[in-house]
């Protein structure tokens, strides 16, 4: 009598069940670096542009807070001004005044 040959051998369940995790396995794989990559894309391309390294005040003036938006940033001077800077070119736009309270 001969052996079988493998390929008459019937597939035993166990394997069947491996072959089904392994895919399953890939898929996922393959949709997580997918998202990933995605998140990261989208984080990029809506980044702003980057401030200056050096931001030039006025003479005198002292900064005491900063905030930023998305095409200028803002420094708050110690003598209560906000001062308004154009983020592109770093030239100053407009200076406010804060009022004391009354």
């Amino acid at each position: 009598m001969s052996a079988p040959e493998p390929e008459d051998l019937p597939e035993p369940p166990s394997l069947r069940l491996l072959r089904v995790l392994v895919t399953v396995l890939t898929a996922v794989m393959i949709a997580g670096i997918t998202g990933i990559l995605g998140l990261i894309w989208h984080r990029y391309s809506n980044a702003r542009a980057p401030l200056p390294e050096v931001i030039t005040l006025p003479s005198g003036a002292e900064a005491t807070a900063y905030t930023q938006g998305p095409d200028w940033y803002a420094v708050v001077t110690a003598t209560d001004e906000i001062l308004i800077f154009d983020r592109a070119t770093g030239k100053l736009r407009q200076t406010l005044q804060i009022a004391p309270a009354p």
